[in-house]
């Protein structure tokens, strides 16, 4: 990772904000793991992130600022333990079903 990206990354806040269940927009974003219209699987500062809803589609990502933003009718957000992470290969899996 860039140090530059890495120092940013270190000193966000991490921060969600949800309008009316139809946008969220999150600071303090590692990683996007992967995404689809039912989920997206998110590495946060604060450990990893499942996001779930209908119709989700991507925004805007910016990796170096650390910021994601996603439209679509959002039905949950769930942090995750590190152990707990999903699995990518099964999320690849169910992309090309």
């Amino acid at each position: 990772m860039d140090k530059t990206r890495e120092s940013i990354l270190e000193n966000l806040n991490h921060k969600i904000d949800i309008t009316e269940r139809k946008n969220i927009y999150l600071t303090g974003v590692k990683k996007l793991n992967s995404f689809d219209e039912k989920e997206f699987f998110v590495d946060s500062i604060m450990g990893p992130i499942l996001i779930k809803g209908n119709n989700l589609e991507l925004i805007k990502l910016d990796t170096f600022q650390g910021s994601l933003s996603i439209k679509g009718k959002i039905d949950s957000i769930n942090y995750l333990e590190e152990s707990k992470k999903i699995d990518s290969e099964s999320i690849i899996k169910r992309l090309f079903k």
